[in-house]
């Protein structure tokens, strides 16, 4: 039977080389259904693409981590409700702009130039610091070139899914560079 890892499977098609895992694709088209069912009874139609893309990695994560669960539908279903809840609290802390963001100012202003400047020279300099790899995403992101997430898997020679985890690995450690940068910076000329 064919392998699969993803939601994105299109019925008809040869599953991709990336959905390794034994799981009965049939299983997965199976909940599909059920889990756009539970999705819309949940949550917004606009917040529905990412709870069914969270249930889904949520699926990839059991499989990944032990055996398939004994009964995927109420698995699914516990699973759908838990991220629901999950997005709900986290999108209470969300707030859009109030207008859509202004052109940036600061093209006019020669000081403000200036200042952006120093700021990219900063963040070029701090990501050269980083480690491993992490140099070389963190510039592929930054690129004005603007590689779509599998140019970059590509460049590094990483599997495409990998990249989301690397990435967040990565911003956390420039973070704790400009943090540790910015504060001494901050308390120049006090005191």
């Amino acid at each position: 039977m064919s392998a699969g890892r993803s939601g994105n499977h299109v019925p008809g098609r040869p599953v991709p080389s990336y959905m390794t895992h034994s799981y009965d694709t049939t299983v997965i088209e199976t909940l599909r259904p059920l889990l756009a069912a539970e999705a819309h009874a949940e949550l917004p139609a606009a917040d529905l693409d990412d709870l069914e893309q969270d249930v889904w990695l949520r699926l990839l994560e059991q499989l990944a981590a032990q055996d398939p669960p004994p009964d995927p539908a109420a698995w699914l279903t516990a699973t759908v409700r838990a991220e629901a809840r999950r997005l709900r609290r986290t999108s209470v802390h969300e707030r859009p702009y109030a207008t859509e963001p202004a052109a940036d100012a600061g093209e006019s202003d020669p000081e403000l130039r200036a200042l952006a400047r120093e700021r990219a020279r900063d963040l070029h300099a701090a990501v050269r610091r980083l480690p491993g790899r992490c140099p070389r995403l963190i510039g592929a992101l930054l690129s004005p070139q603007d590689p779509t997430y599998r140019e970059i898997a590509g460049e590094l020679g990483i599997s495409q899914g990998s990249l989301g985890p690397e990435r967040s690995r990565c911003l956390g450690c420039l973070r704790r560079i400009m943090a540790s940068e910015v504060a001494p910076r901050a308390h120049r000329g006090k005191g």
